[in-house]
This record gives C-alpha cells, structure tokens and sequence, in this order.
C-alpha cells in the first residue's frame, strides 16, 4: 500500500509539466531538442546530461517521465544504453534519437524496451511533443497492466491457500449426514473470522466444532484457523470438554495480534449410538434441533464466556442435548441473524432465526441450510446483505445409527450469494 506522502508525490507530477531527461553528448542535437521542446505544443521541463554517467547520477537525484536517449553516447553504445536505462529506472518511458540511417536501429530499440523513436533531422515540434506524450502515456499503461497481472497472480496464489485452509470434514463410518456452508463477511474472500470442523475419532464418536473470532480481516481469518486445527488435534488426541476449551484458549491468547480479540465456540461430541450430544459452550449462541416430525426448537446449554474474555479464571460446564430419533442439529455463527431487516436498525435476531427456520422445517438437509442462509440475506438486501462471516453446520442422526455416513460440505457458500452483497 502507498503511503500519503507517495500518492501527494504522484499527484504532484501529473499536475506538474512532465521532466525530459535528454541524454546526447552533441551540443548540435542537444540544441535542436530544445528548439523542439520550446515550439512544442507539450510543456515539458527539459535536463540534458552529456552521458550514461551523468544520466546514472541524475536518475538516482529525480526521476524522470521520459528519456530521450542518443545511441551513440561515449560510455554506452547501441541498444546497450537502452538497458541501461531500464535497469535504473523501470517505470521511466524512453524514447530513442537515431540517425537519418538508423531506422532499423529505432525498431531494435522498440522492441527492446523503448516506447518510441525519432530520426534526427526529420522531427517537427509537433510530432515530436506527441511522441514525447504518448510514450509517456504507453510505459504508465504498460506499468499499470503489470500490477493488475502481478495483483490478479497474488489474488490467485491467495485464493489457493485460502482453500487449503478450510476443513476437509474426518468421517468414516456413522448414521450421520453433514451440511456445512461458510460464507466470509470480506469482499472477494474465502476465509473469514469463523471456523468449523468435524472429526470422528476411532471409537466411532462425531465431534463438531463451530466459532467465531472478534473482529473481520486476516489476521482474524489466521486466528480462526489456528483454532480448528488445534482443536482437531485435541480431539484426535483425546482431549474434550472443558479441557478442550481451556487448552484453546491459552492457544488464542498466545496467537492473537491484538489484546482486545476473544472467540466465541461451540464444541460437541455424539457417541456411536447415543441419543444425546455433549455440548461445550463458550459465548456462543444456541443451536436449533430439528425433530423427524419438522418441528424446529431453540436449544442454548448453558456455558463460559469467550476465550479471552476472562482468562485464567473461566469455567466452560458440559452439558447434555438429547437427540431424538431421527432428529438434527444446526449449529452456526451470529452473522446468520445479525443483519438488519428492511430500511430500520431492526435485525433479524435468535427469534426471527427461529421463525425462519420453523417455516423450513420439511425440506431436507442440504435444502433447509442454503434457503436459510438465503432467506436471511434476502431479509438485509436492502442494507447491503449479511456484512458478518457466516458459517452453518447441519448434523442429522438416521435412525440407522450404523449406516453409511454422508458428508455434503461446501467451503464457500452459493456465488450468487457473494454476488448481492455490498461493499
């Protein structure tokens, strides 16, 4: 990012007539270049240096727009000089003054690196303002289509690691289908603040994870994955419960870049079998529990704070949520029902999650996850969609506790989604 004083020096030059460097070591040429200069229609502010060591010398003092440079110069000769000069001033347009039988020369140097050439003697102060000016105007369009390619290269390798960042769900073998979506509150993102995981441990036990670290952007996006992973070696480890929540968050306070940042999470683990989930809660809202029958309820266990709200001193209970036949669980982040509804400061909250989702109650799993998440946006379109990280995940039990597990798991939530947020 370019600092103040960087972008006050930029616009400072383009306001300013443009600097000409004339690099010629005849004061016959170097006299025509400055009757051109005088009776160009072009203002521009004209140094003339005798060779490439002086024109070293003054590249290194201000640098120029433009550089009229003589291929025959004492200490540099031909397309030599060329290269020299884009070796100490890359972003410096140059244009070459050749001979009346160098022409092919002129090519040569083009095509080295050179925006333009002009034959000695055959040059009008018209033409020769235009030369100056268009040069000018090639290397700032050639600079500029290599920054958006080096930025649109970053935003790939970017993009990339992002991926390999989110979390590849551990099942093997339980009655237990999966839906997870994550959707990031940051523009052009695929890794925000909140974080999941799910990983089934060799007894046959489904542990899921959900959370949410304070604040948006990448350091908050590193914190969350820190998080996931060190839980996910805790659980293949062993650790659980209030252990589990402890240990993350000596992790958090050691890993966070600001004192300020907490994360909140929910932290629950279903045994081969049983008809209850034994829930950790730390800050974290509540989770909606689907019946076979379609009915959707409020379930909030009670729970710690935040880690690093109170570090050292907090306690994180583990309690039990029984789980029906046939029944499901929803766990998610606040950026599913923080968004404003209509024009007001109304938000959509715990209650209007609820009654969403008691409307969705019948369809399936998949179904019931992207039209909620929908559902929500749709409600805070007109202020500009969900601005917070959204992450859901949708457990359902079969009945058929050793059947077949089926994980259906999306690291980023639908385009279209992406495409009506604002801003």
């Amino acid at each position: 990012m370019r600092s103040a004083g960087a972008s006050d020096s930029a616009a400072a030059r383009q306001l300013s007539p443009p600097l000409v460097l004339l690099v010629e070591d005849d004061p016959g040429d170097a006299l025509l270049v400055e009757e051109l200069v005088a009776d160009s229609a072009l203002k521009m502010r004209l140094q003339w240096v005798r060779s490439m060591a002086e024109a070293r010398e003054s590249l290194t003092m201000e640098v120029p727009d433009c550089v009229l440079l003589d291929l025959h110069l004492p200490d540099a000769q031909g397309l030599e000089a060329v290269s020299m000069i884009r070796s100490r001033a890359e972003q410096v347009a140059i244009v070459v003054l050749t001979g009346l039988a160098e022409e092919e020369t002129g090519s040569a140097a083009v095509a080295a690196g050179a925006q333009d050439y002009l034959v000695k003697g055959r040059v009008e102060p018209e033409l020769f303002g235009r030369a100056v000016r268009y040069a000018i105007q090639r290397k700032q369009t050639e600079q500029a289509a290599v920054a958006l390619q080096a930025s649109h290269m970053q935003a790939q390798e970017n993009a990339r690691l992002e991926r390999g960042l989110l979390p590849r769900p551990l099942l093997n073998s339980a009655g237990v289908e999966v839906v997870a979506r994550y959707r990031p509150g940051r523009a052009q993102a695929l890794l925000g603040g909140d974080f999941y995981d799910i990983v089934q441990g060799a007894d046959g036990t489904v542990h899921t994870l959900i959370g949410d670290v304070s604040g948006h952007g990448p350091d908050e996006a590193a914190l969350g994955v820190a998080l996931r992973i060190a839980w996910r070696t805790l659980v293949l480890s062993g650790v659980t419960g209030a252990e589990q929540v402890g240990r993350l968050e000596e992790i958090m306070l050691a890993e966070r870049v600001k004192p300020y940042v907490f994360a909140t999470l929910t932290s629950l683990s279903v045994p081969v079998g049983a008809a209850h989930a034994q829930v950790t809660r730390a800050g974290h809202p509540g989770m909606l529990l689907r019946s076979a029958e379609g009915g959707v309820e409020w379930v909030e266990t009670s729970g710690g704070p935040a880690l690093g709200v109170a570090p050292g001193v907090s306690l994180w209970p583990v309690e039990q949520v029984a789980l029906p036949a046939g029944s499901a669980l929803v766990l998610f982040t606040d950026g599913l029902f923080e968004g404003h509804i209509g024009n007001g400061r109304e938000r959509l909250g715990e209650e209007g999650l609820l009654g969403l989702a008691r409307e969705l109650g019948d369809l399936e799993p998949e179904t019931f996850v992207d039209t909620l998440i929908q559902r929500a946006e749709d409600l805070a379109e007109e202020q500009g969609g969900l601005a917070d990280d959204v992450a859901v995940v949708h457990l359902h039990w079969h009945g058929d506790k050793e059947g077949p597990t089926r994980s259906v798991v999306e690291g980023r939530y639908k385009s279209s989604i992406g495409e009506q947020r604002r801003g």
